[in-house]
């Protein structure tokens, strides 16, 4: 998703530091910097960076819920910077014969509001993205939902996108292949097949699998 598909990381910091203000941590800002240097962790680390100034325990966890289901409400309405060729590469890949699915370390909401922006449905072999799974739905880290979702689908292969470190180490540990989207948020201390634009997956997605 993030840094992949789109960068939704300045209307996020809008929407955290409305919600922190409102529970009167008036001097605190969440800055766009902010948000990217966390994409790609689950949300009760991302609480610990950024909260840092709250008490660990129901104080920092009743202002994560708040940010975050905010946040969803808040992308659903105003979106995020979508990369070029998004949708036009997920269908160029479809009619190519492969089957499109985004599993990310995000809270229970955040890809179906992504979806929901753009007009998309999904759950079916007909639609763009034909499955979803996140770390909200089920706490299970991104290699075990990885697999969850390969398992789920029947896939026999599969590679997986993504932009950052920890993308790579669960694609490995998952037992997949892997993209660099290079053009994203991190660096991969490996070297591996990458893309430097979305579009270029119709050329190097086959020599992956």
């Amino acid at each position: 998703m993030d840094g992949t598909v789109w960068d939704s990381s300045e209307n996020v910091a809008r929407s955290w530091t409305l919600k922190v203000h409102e529970a009167g941590y008036t001097d605190k800002v969440i800055t766009r910097e902010n948000i990217k240097n966390v994409m790609g962790k689950t949300m009760d680390v991302i609480a610990d960076i950024l909260f840092s100034f709250t008490e660990k325990g129901p104080e920092r966890d009743e202002l994560r819920y708040s940010c975050q289901e905010y946040e969803i409400e808040y992308l659903r309405q105003h979106g995020g910077l979508l990369y070029e060729d998004i949708f036009e590469t997920w269908r160029k890949l479809k009619d190519l014969g492969y089957h499109n699915y985004i599993v990310s370390n995000c809270q229970a909401g955040y890809i179906e509001c992504f979806l929901e922006h753009y007009g998309l449905s999904y759950g079916s072999a007909d639609d763009l993205i034909e499955d979803i799974e996140c770390y909200g739905n089920n706490l299970l880290q991104k290699a075990e939902n990885i697999r969850l979702l390969a398992d789920r689908n029947a896939l026999t292969d599969a590679c997986y996108v993504g932009d950052i470190q920890g993308d790579y180490d669960a694609t490995v540990k998952a037992g997949y292949s892997f993209i660099h989207a290079k053009y994203g948020f991190g660096k991969i201390n490996t070297e591996v097949p990458y893309i430097s634009t979305f579009s270029e997956l119709i050329s190097v997605v086959p020599t992956v699998i």
